[in-house]
């Protein structure tokens, strides 16, 4: 995350959202010559949070944000709908229990800029997290009312590159969907490229996310049921056995 903007510095700052790779991490910073003193941790899970001691020893000072006091290196626990800068740059946090207790989103947005969301383990391109610590309805209020209430524009940065899989499963719900066909045409291209199929859309993951749609009659009907909540529980039941 970075802003073109500061007061402190007077030029761009940046943030790093999950920094499993601390080495990774300080080479980037060093390379694009832009300040980083802030840390974003969606979630306490190693390959999210399993970089963050190591870093704060390499790099004093920072200020790591997260919600669970299981992460390392915390030292600013975040509320739901806290806001920070980061730069120019407003964030707003997002307290979105289910894959873990405490697993935060940040919305980050700016004046000429588009917004973008940053969903750790909640949603990803087409699909969602596993309920490891939570349950149906807590992922409904956080993809349906939290994230899923955001502006259609907003650029969806999800923590893993998980779209073929997903894909596979959204189009086994929804096999007629063209907008599955269509995102399962662009994602083989980009991956045969090399190419990351992250971010999308808030926009686009509501036509073929079928986590998005459990309010759709078709994945309804998919479900035989026709509560939304239901409708959540039970795709996540079925995709945690789903073999593409």
């Amino acid at each position: 995350v970075v802003s073109t903007q500061s007061r402190h510095y007077g030029r761009g700052v940046g943030a790093v959202v999950d920094p499993v790779e601390p080495d990774t991490v300080l080479a980037a910073i060093k390379e694009h010559q832009c300040p980083v003193e802030q840390i974003l941790t969606t979630h306490h899970h190693w390959d999210h949070a399993g970089g963050n001691e190591e870093l704060d020893k390499k790099k004093p000072g920072m200020t790591f944000y997260g919600g669970d006091d299981r992460i390392g290196a915390l030292n600013h626990k975040v509320k739901h709908n806290e806001t920070f800068r980061i730069g120019e740059l407003r964030v707003t946090c997002f307290e979105t229990p289910c894959h873990t207790r405490g697993h935060v989103c940040y919305y980050v947005e700016g004046k000429g800029v588009e917004p973008a969301v940053f969903t750790g383990d909640t949603l990803f391109t087409a699909g969602c997290g596993r309920f490891f610590e939570g349950t149906a309805p807590e992922m409904y209020r956080a993809l349906m009312e939290i994230l899923g209430t955001l502006p259609g524009e907003t650029r969806v940065y999800c923590g893993h590159e998980y779209t073929l899989q997903n894909l596979a499963f959204a189009r086994h719900v929804q096999p007629d969907n063209q907008a599955v066909q269509d995102m399962i045409k662009d994602s083989v291209e980009k991956r045969n490229e090399g190419l990351p199929t992250v971010p999308t859309t808030l926009a686009q993951e509501k036509s073929y996310n079928p986590f998005l749609r459990v309010t759709d009659p078709e994945v309804q009907s998919f479900a035989k049921v026709s509560d939304p909540i239901e409708v959540m529980g039970y795709l996540r039941k079925v995709k945690d056995n789903f073999k593409a």
